[in-house]
Order: structure tokens, then sequence, then C-alpha cells
């Protein structure tokens, strides 16, 4: 309980009685209210308590009502004991409901306070009228979601989003770093505060010491939009990198879902995250006394998941996972089995790293385990021990048929997952080769497929010298046998271009292969002059990706395996499938279609982006221009619009651009990006306000009226039949010679009165 507030009282709630505010046999406040509101539409009730609630909240601190953000928790508005108190008596003045001092904290915002009223006084929406939300049609308890589970219903990868070394902020960055074949292990950095100095010794039995000065960093790692997610700086500066960014990248792959974040708030969405290690704490407490009551939280393993969780308001299983290396794959297949059970409609899986201190090298120079240089020489005969990195990388999960449902791009399918441990094997860190064996068979048989049927794998592929033997043989005795002539099993590793970012190294495996999958190659192998002797090739079973090699679609559905095994003797592997091909209905013969516009009259594309600052909207500029110009140069106006319009969150600064072509509209942005006034761009600052329709009556009308719009989009022309159909025995004119431009007509008195109400 925050600030001292006092222990939660009776949390039941009672109807203003005779005895109290009001006289026997009169109405109370209560049942005036209800009784005003009563007559009301449901959504008009809502609206009508969430005006009372902002009012009551706003009039505590004196400003105005239209500045209280509907969704924005009490909590960062400052409400804590006494002043949560106050307002819930306000509240209960103004409602006659007797309400417990618990409200702020069981309804933490304007919203959800307005919604616990409605339903208080017995005027909410009967369960079954209640909207779904974004993330499927259930309800909030999950019990629609368990009842329409199939167990045959594959799960497919809707969205994704990535950090790793090498400036990669995008499954696209990290497509181009290793189609290019870059290898971005680079020196300790500089600013993070560690004695480069001391740190180093080539002698591996010091104390203390590293005889490896580099690995794979994600730089900035300090950089976080603080306010963006509604967190105070002091919390932020004690937040673990880990959970700062690991929010960024779950924001990123929502997006790239074509999902807007603020629709998933109260949905059974679950967060499944890798980590296996969390340093930060020791660093923060070096940092000012004020971040005191922070340093826990912010550092602890459990908070990443449920960071997540508060902060998009998912309701799901929110599980942090440690398993050390196999970490993030772990978190994909438990993703993967809620989905099949019903536990959450969509999925957040993944796993982050970063190192705050170099404590993972010092430990692993005494272990011998490190490779001088700090590169993975994944399956070479030069393997000498493997390479540290960091990584973020975030994968959305749903089910397909939810996925076709919501028209959710399909970027691949989950078909089949896996996970076991090595038990009583050689040693707590020895890799097993039969468990390796095992858990690969069992994803084979979750997913119902032979041996043979999957391309390629991913690798855990650590450079070891002892490791990665093993991992061949184990490969080699489950897919070598009875495979087609020509076809060997393409092996690699993506630690050979940025070393193992341990709990993000299988996720990251995952959309390196997702990527291949869509650009149809398999990318080679770094760092691979011959490959290791130490394991039987002979076969021909398994061959290494020493070229990039072409994987085309074609005939075969392609797929892949993706290998992560833990230090700690959990063992994981996920199958990955290309997504189905897309079904396309053709019209049959006579059916309309929608016109096609003239190029000479190309319509107006508004493009329209928002922000929580100004600073943010240029930023944001920005970078869409740079996207556009990049990596979507073939992205029309129209798709651009139509993507910012519907799958991105609105915020309150906003911008809207106009143009008729591509070159106006980028020119518009980089304008944008650059703090400049044209008539293209249009800022404003919006408020949260009630919608009005305006008729003007006469004098709004010209010829041609709507005729370029029923003419882009049928369903408003198939209205204005309506109308025009509905009017014609009272008027005796037709709405369509208007609109073919007869020019007498328009300021006819008849006319003036019904065209206008008719194209709204």
């Amino acid at each position: 309980m925050e600030d001292g507030m006092a222990d939660p009282m009776d949390g039941r709630t009672r109807r203003t009685g005779p005895a109290e505010d009001v006289r026997a046999g009169e109405p109370g406040p209560t049942e005036d209210l209800a009784g005003r509101l009563a007559g009301l539409p449901v959504d008009r009730r809502r609206a009508a308590l969430l005006d009372l609630v902002r009012g009551e909240t706003a009039g505590l601190a004196g400003g105005d009502p239209l500045d209280i953000d509907p969704e924005k928790a009490y909590r960062d508005y400052g409400y804590h004991s006494l002043a949560a108190v106050e307002l819930t008596g306000r509240l209960g003045r103004a409602t006659g409901l007797d309400l417990p001092l618990t409200l702020l904290f069981d309804h933490p915002t304007a919203a959800a306070v307005a919604e616990h009223l409605l339903d208080l006084l017995g005027l909410a929406a009967p369960k079954d009228d209640v909207p779904a939300p974004e993330a499927a049609g259930e309800g909030r308890d999950g019990s629609r979601v368990r009842g329409e589970c199939l167990d045959g219903d594959p799960i497919a990868v809707v969205g994704m989003a990535c950090r790793y070394p090498g400036g990669v902020t995008s499954p696209a960055g990290l497509w181009d770093l290793v189609a290019a074949g870059r290898d971005v292990v680079s020196d300790f950095p500089r600013d993070r505060g560690w004695d480069l100095d001391g740190l180093f010794s080539p002698d591996p039995e010091q104390p203390g010491t590293s005889y490896a000065r580099a690995g794979g960093f994600l730089d900035p790692v300090a950089d976080f939009d603080a306010e963006f997610f509604g967190i105070a700086r002091r919390e932020a500066l004690a937040m673990d990198p880990q959970q700062r960014l690991l929010l960024q990248t779950v924001w990123e792959a929502l997006e790239d879902a074509g999902i807007d974040p603020g629709r998933l708030r109260k949905s059974p969405t679950g967060v499944y995250v890798g980590s296996s290690g969390q340093d930060y704490e020791g660093v923060a407490r070096s940092g000012p006394g004020e971040l005191e009551g922070y340093w826990g939280i912010g550092s602890a393993g459990s908070v990443l998941s449920g960071r997540v969780a508060y902060a998009f308001g998912f309701e799901g299983p929110a599980l942090t996972v440690d398993t050390a290396c196999s970490s993030s794959l772990v978190g994909v297949h438990l993703a993967v089995q809620a989905l099949r059970r019903g536990e959450c409609a969509l999925a957040v899986a993944g796993g982050a790293t970063v190192m705050a201190t170099p404590k993972v090298f010092t430990e692993f120079s005494r272990q011998r385990a490190l490779s001088p240089d700090g590169r993975c020489r994944s399956y070479a005969e030069a393997a000498d021990g493997t390479g540290w990195a960091e990584g973020i990388g975030v994968l959305l999960l749903e089910r397909l048929s939810e996925a076709r449902r919501r028209h959710h791009r399909v970027l691949a399918l989950i078909p089949g997952t896996a996970v076991n441990q090595d038990g009583a094997s050689n040693g707590l860190t020895a890799p097993n080769g039969p468990s390796q064996q095992r858990v690969i068979t069992q994803a084979l048989a979750d997913a119902g497929l032979r041996p043979h049927d999957v391309d390629a794998i991913e690798g855990h592929g650590t450079g070891t010298t002892l490791g990665d033997p093993i991992e061949i043989d184990a490969l080699a005795a489950v897919f070598g046998r009875d495979r087609p002539s020509g076809r060997p099993l393409r092996l690699g590793s993506l630690k050979s271009n940025i070393g193992h970012s341990q709990a993000a190294a299988g996720v990251g495996g995952l959309i390196k292969m997702i990527q291949a999958l869509r650009h149809e190659t398999l990318p080679r192998t770094l760092h691979v002059d011959r490959p290791t002797p130490k394991a039987d090739w002979s076969g021909g079973g398994v061959s290494l990706l020493t070229e990039a090699v072409p994987w085309p679609r074609g005939e075969r559905v392609r797929r892949a395996g993706v290998s992560a095994f833990g230090v700690g003797g959990t063992n994981a592997h996920v199958l990955v499938e290309e997504a189905p091909a897309v079904r396309t209905r053709t019209p049959g013969a006579g059916a309309p279609r929608p016109p096609a516009f003239s190029s000479a009259t190309p319509p107006v594309a508004p493009w329209v982006l928002s922000a929580r600052t100004p600073a943010a909207l240029r930023a944001q500029a920005g970078r869409l221009h740079t996207h556009l110009t990049t990596a979507r140069p073939d992205a029309t106006p129209l798709q651009v619009g139509a993507a910012l319009a519907h799958t991105r969150a609105r915020f309150d600064h906003r911008a809207a651009l106009t143009g008729t072509t591509r070159t106006e509209l980028l020119d518009a942005v980089a304008a944008l990006a650059r703090g400049e006034e044209t008539d293209q761009v249009t800022r404003a600052h919006a408020r949260t306000g009630k919608t009005v329709f305006v008729f003007p009556g006469q004098g709004s009308q010209w010829v041609g009226m709507g005729r370029e719009l029923a003419a882009a989009h049928p369903a408003f022309a198939d209205e204005l039949d309506a109308c025009a159909a509905a009017l014609a025995p009272h008027t005796g004119f037709a709405l369509d010679e208007v609109l073919r431009g007869r020019p007498a007509l328009p300021h006819w008195t008849g006319w003036t009165s019904y065209s206008p109400r008719c194209s709204r």
C-alpha cells in the first residue's frame, strides 16, 4: 500500500438508504442518477458517467476535465492516499453510492471508474452485448477463449520486433545484417562505467578479470522515453535497461502486427519473456539516493513480464522465464501451449539480455569458456569458445483462425514446440546429445511432421569445441537418416554474426529464420574455415551453410527448426513454417468493382501521425521518412495512409499531411521532421471531447457533391442510392442527376434541403 494508505476497508458497496442523506419515501441521489441515465443507450450512459468522473477529478485539482486522460492511471496524476480518499468521497456524494476507499486502486483510471459505476448502478450492458476486445472474441474471464480453442488450430506469428548488436533496431535490419554477412562484434563499451583498464588480463586465472575484451553490444541502452509509458523519472532511472528496452520492443511488435496497443487494455493477452540475468541493481544503487525504494522492483526478474502487462493493460498470464540460454524459446513454447489451451487470445513471447556489468565475462573466463576475440565460430574447426552478446527479441503470437478473422498479416506459423531436460547427464552444465535428439523428436511429433519435412536448422552453435560436435551429431541422428538425395539439412547460426545473446538468442534465431522464409534465402554462417572435424559429417545428411543458399517457395512447404540449450540442462526446440498463401476471392462475372482513380486526378491521401510531445512527433516523422525511403520505397500513398490511420495509437500531439503524390507527401513528412510550417502540414493539440453533428441547412451544396466519394467507396454509393430511392416518390428528382453534375438543380430549394443531409 503506497504512501501509508490505510488498510483496505470493507469492499462491499451499498446504496444510500433512507436513514442517511435522503428522506424516506423520496428518491435519493442514486435513484435519481440511475433514473436519468436509464433512458439513454449504454454508450451514452458510459459517456455521461465518464464526464462526471473527469469533472470530479479535475475539480479536486482545479483543472479542466478535458485535460483528464480517461486511460491514464490516477497514480500518474499523483493520486495517493489522501487525494484518493477525497476523490472517492466526491464521487460517492455525486452518485449516492457508498464507495470503498480502495476504489482508485481497484479501478485505476477514469474510464475504469466510470465503467465500475455503470455496473454498480445496474446500467451496464448484458454480458453478451459487451463488444469483444481486439485480442479475441472473449469476455474478460477468458471463458469464450477457452470455449473456442481448437487443438488443430496452428499458431501464427503476426508481429515481431527486435534490438540486436550492429545497430539492428528491427527484423528488417537483422535480415540486412545476416544477408550481408556482417560481423558486428566490437570492443567493450566505454559508456557503462566498466573499469576497462583493470578488467582485461590475458591470464585466465586472474580473479575479477576477463581474457576477452569484445562482444556484441546494444548501443545505446540508456535512451528511454519514460514519459511515453507514463513512468516517473526516478522510477525509470532505477529500471533495468532490459525492462526499458522490452517495453519499447513490445510496442513496436504490436504496431508491426497492425494493432493499436491501446485496444488491448483489459484483454487476455499473455506475456512470456525470457531473461537470464538481472545485475543492474548494483549499478542503480551507485546512483542518487532518491532512487531508493525503486531498486528492487527495477531489477527484479519477475517484474520484467509484469512491467509489460502493467504498461499495456494485459490481463492474461505474465511469466518471466529463466532457463539461461534457452529462456526465450521456452517462453515461445509456453506461449504456444497457452494459446492452444485458451489461456490467452494473444501472446507476447521473447527474451531480453543487457549486460549491465561484465560479470558474465569474468565468470566464464575462470571456466576458460570464452573466445579470446569475442567471436562465436559456430561449427568450425577454429572454434575456441563462446562470445557474449546482448539483444531483445519479441514475437506476437495468435491462433491462425483468429489472425484471419481479424485480418492480421501472418508472417509465419509455429507448428510444433518442445522442451525437456538433460537430467542426470555427464555434468550439470555439459551438453547432452540424446536429450537434444529427444527434444527435436518431440517437437516434430507435436507438429505431426517427419524429419525430412524440415529443410534447415538455426542451431545453438555457441562455438565451443565440445558443444558444437555434440549438437551436430544429434542433428544427424534425427534428420540424417533416409533423407532425400541432394536435399541435406542446412545448418547455420546467428551467433556467428553477433555473438551469443543469451536469453535473447533463441528468439533472435526465430526472427532470422522467419526473415529467411520471407526472403527465400538461407544466409551463410561466418568464421568457418573448415567444419569441425570432431563431428561426423560423413553421412551427408547435415550440411553447414558456408555460403548463402536459395530457399524459394515452391510445391513443398518450407520449414525450419530453431534450437536452444540452457546451461542448466533445459533444452528447447521450435519449428517454424512459411506463412500460408493469402486466400483471395475472385469476383464473379458481372460483379461490381470499385472504380480506379484516374491518374490525371489522383486522390488526396492524408497521412496522420501523433505523439505525446511535439519533439516526439517530429522524431516520428523523421523515422517514417527514413523507413519509406529505404525499407519501403514501393509503398503507395494510400497504403501508408491506411496503415497510419488504422494501426497506430492516437496521442495528443497530431499532424495531418496531405498530398496527391508520394513525392509531395514525403516532402511534407520531411518538413514536419524539421519543424517547418507548410501548406501540406497541419498540426494541432487534440483534446478528448464529444462528437457533434452539424447540419448547416441551405447553402452548403455544390455541383457534383459526393461524386468522387461515391466512385471510390461502394458503401457510400449504396447509402446514396438508398436515400435517392426513399426521396424520389416525394421530391420528383433523382440525386444521381446532380451527382453527374447537372448545374440547374443544386440551387433549387428542394435539393438544398435534402442533398447536404444525404451526403453526410
